[in-house]
């Protein structure tokens, strides 16, 4: 460009013609060379950021799925917090900037900086070094005010990040919940909730805004002083004889593209500010160890489990409550083969003991034992193969019957899939749908009733055949008709299995080999069902039977 200018400066009319047809020549090469590189550029850029957004959110989710029960108890890590995570850190926006963004385009234009920068240091000192020191001498002005940007918004954005956060975990939470939103009519409260969850983020990017204008400001005016001193120190050089017009102006359309170049560079320092933390977010997941590995290369893979349980010694507090004991020295043994039930108030530790069990939780101190060995000292997966469980709201996925019935059982045929629905009473209901067995449930299992929910649930567990057998208020939320039929497939299933039940009512547990009456993280009262009676009005399961009757005086 700089030959091209200074080619108007001669006299020489042919001279003028020639020179400005082979320029004119170079830029058409340039443009043709400009597009093959640009479209090869922005593809494997794209590209490479497609992929890698693609590696990171199944990575964060992978390692998210290995956590412990217990992390997902904490505040910042409730499900909508925790979709708002994988969905904006990992994906899509996150305050204005995306990791493939960041990644991509972001990158590109660094190496373009770097590579433009040395580029034309380097031939600025060949065509007039005198002129060329000078400018190079006050480019890193620009450079400075830039990184200084970067830094300042890099902090300033930490506070936006995590008003954005709470203002995506509100919104999923309210889709999460929409028929409870849509039933209370809370759609405006929502809304404010929403609103006001937003207002932090405004205000901080309005700051930001702030910053990047004057930010941006002074880096354009520096660049148009480097024009100046240009121009003002190669008109004297030029006088002096020390260099050409065409010298003066190839070292200025040099240095010019230079600045435009950083300018362009520190432009997008919100941005890459931003998605600093973005990524830092999520390493913070994927550098997080979990307390509880499920899938312990070096743990215990058992063929074959009895059911034995003891759990001994244990004191226990949740996580995200450590204030509030459960259990302290608690003791429980759970023989193989026979069912035990454990009844008492809300709050006296039986839902945690499933939990125990399950290993969702370990204790703060004492054993939880399987067949003699520490439940640690197994590989968790594996032995999670032999324990079923059926809780009080059973979870359906939004696929179909048959989908659901089969999950988490490897190559189940449709003829054993029928076979469970029958054995958990489900089959009729099953079969008079439309669809039978490729209904959809819905989100999840939104299209069924409570029971059918719940005989569901119990032909999954039936399908899996395990050997313990954990029932946590499994008919508590049902109507009698649903009980019943529910009930009939529950005693069918705990045939011949470790079976722990957690329940109220008296129906499900009076045929159980063993009762624990547990009172405040204590048992208080072990038997069957008829010598816990025969202890008379004194005794504590006589009082929680009478209660339920409505029998106070018996």
């Amino acid at each position: 460009m700089g030959g091209l200018v200074s080619v108007f400066f001669t006299s020489d009319n042919d001279r003028i013609k020639s020179k400005t047809r082979t320029y004119a020549l170079i830029f058409v090469a340039l443009s043709i060379l400009s597009f093959v590189t640009n479209v090869v550029q922005h593809y494997n850029f794209g590209a490479m950021g497609e992929y890698l957004t693609k590696r990171v959110r199944e990575k964060m989710l992978s390692k998210i799925l290995t956590f412990e029960v217990g992390w997902f108890d904490e505040d910042e890590n409730s499900t909508g917090a925790v979709l708002a995570r994988l969905a904006n850190d990992a994906n899509v926006w996150l305050s204005g900037i995306q990791v493939r963004s960041l990644v991509g385009d972001r990158l590109s234009l660094i190496i373009q900086t770097a590579s433009a920068v040395a580029i034309a240091w380097t031939m600025g000192l060949v065509i007039a070094w005198r002129l060329a020191l000078v400018i190079i001498a006050v480019q890193p002005l620009i450079i400075v005010s830039f990184y200084a940007r970067r830094v300042l918004l890099k902090r300033l954005s930490a506070k936006a990040i995590k008003s954005q956060s709470q203002s995506s975990k509100i919104a999923a939470e309210a889709v999460s919940n929409l028929r409870t939103i849509a039933a209370f009519s809370s759609q405006d409260r929502i809304l404010q909730m929403f609103q006001a969850a937003q207002e932090g983020p405004r205000r901080e990017s309005i700051r930001q805004s702030w910053f990047a204008g004057i930010g941006l400001a002074f880096s354009q005016s520096v660049m148009h002083c480097t024009w100046a001193l240009d121009f003002w120190y190669g008109g004297k050089l030029i006088d002096q004889g020390y260099i050409t017009s065409k010298a003066l102006f190839q070292t200025f359309m040099i240095l010019v593209s230079t600045g435009r170049v950083i300018a362009e560079a520190g432009s997008m320092t919100t941005d890459l500010a931003k998605g600093a933390d973005a990524v830092g977010s999520v390493f913070g997941v994927l550098d997080r160890d979990t307390r509880i590995e499920p899938n312990d290369q070096e743990g215990q893979r058992p063929k074959k489990v009895n059911g034995d349980i003891d759990i001994r010694g244990v004191d226990f507090a949740y996580p995200a409550r450590p204030d509030v004991v459960v259990f302290r020295h608690f003791t429980l043994h759970i023989e193989a083969g026979k069912s035990t039930a454990l009844v008492g108030q809300s709050g006296s530790g039986k839902s945690t003991i499933i939990g125990l069990i399950e290993r969702f939780y370990d204790p703060l101190k004492g054993t939880v034992k399987i067949d003699g060995r520490d439940i640690k000292s197994y590989n968790l997966r594996s032995l999670r193969k032999h324990i079923g469980m059926v809780g009080q709201e059973p979870t359906l996925f939004a696929g179909t019957i048959q989908e659901n019935i089969a999950y988490g059982t490897e190559e189940a045929t449709a003829a054993e899939i029928e076979d469970a629905a029958r054995a958990a009473n489900a089959h009729d209901f099953i079969s008079s749908l439309k669809d039978g067995y490729h209904t959809y449930c819905g989100d999840r299992g939104v299209q069924l009733s409570g029971g059918q929910k719940q005989r569901i649930a119990i032909a999954r567990a039936i399908l899996k055949n395990p050997t313990i057998l954990l029932l946590d208020e499994a008919t508590s939320a049902l109507d009698s008709q649903s009980e019943k039929m529910v009930q009939e497939a529950l005693e069918r299933l705990m045939v011949g299995r470790t079976s722990v039940v957690v329940a109220h009512r008296l129906s499900t547990i009076q045929n159980c080999d063993l009762i624990a009456v547990l009172d405040k993280g204590v048992v208080v009262e072990k038997g069957t069902h008829a010598s816990l009676l025969a202890k008379g009005p004194k005794g504590s399961y006589h009082a929680l039977v009478s209660l339920q009757q409505g029998n106070k005086g018996a």
